[in-house]
């Protein structure tokens, strides 16, 4: 008997599907990369040292269930780029039993990283191509966006201390 338990945002999740991407070292491979920041094709590709056609077919895979998300990203020079993520964080829990296999997927909206909007990702990822390439007066303004989010985000740590208290 097998007991497909799914309290993932969607009831319709294909436990098959769940089973097949985590059953796949490549398809854990890009997850791990995606957990430290949204990437496109070619940065997988490389990093993983797969062609590009194979990686396109994994991320579809993935994001038809609904383990990544993908968004396009203007560049500084050229067309905008598709951005592959980890927009939540989802715990896969698989019991079996002598009497049953079950599969649960759960959905930690609270633990969910939180990125740049696509133009702030942008404006960053030019700055650090820009560092790359020694031009240093870029550094000044990765600094400056730092104090910026710092600020930012002292004021949003205010407003919850705040609205906690009452």
């Amino acid at each position: 008997m097998i007991d497909n338990m799914s309290t993932y945002g969607n009831d319709d999740v294909d436990m098959e599907a769940i089973l097949d991407v985590m059953g796949c070292k490549t398809r854990r491979d890009i997850i791990d990369l995606l957990r430290e920041e949204p990437r496109f094709v070619s940065e997988i590709s490389q990093e993983l040292q797969i062609g590009q056609k194979a990686i396109i077919e994994h991320l579809r895979a993935m994001e038809e269930i609904g383990i990544l998300e993908s968004s396009y990203k203007k560049v500084v020079r050229g067309r905008p780029r598709k951005y592959y993520d980890m927009p939540n964080d989802v715990n896969v829990q698989i019991t079996i039993t002598k009497n049953s296999f079950n599969v649960n997927i759960t959905e930690d909206i609270m633990n969910t990283p939180q990125l740049p909007s696509g133009d702030e990702w942008s404006k960053l990822l030019d700055i650090e191509k820009r560092i790359d390439q020694g031009h240093t007066e870029a550094i000044e303004e990765l600094k400056s966006q730092i104090r910026l989010y710092d600020n930012l985000k002292e004021r949003a740590e205010y407003i919850l201390e705040r609205t906690t208290k009452r």
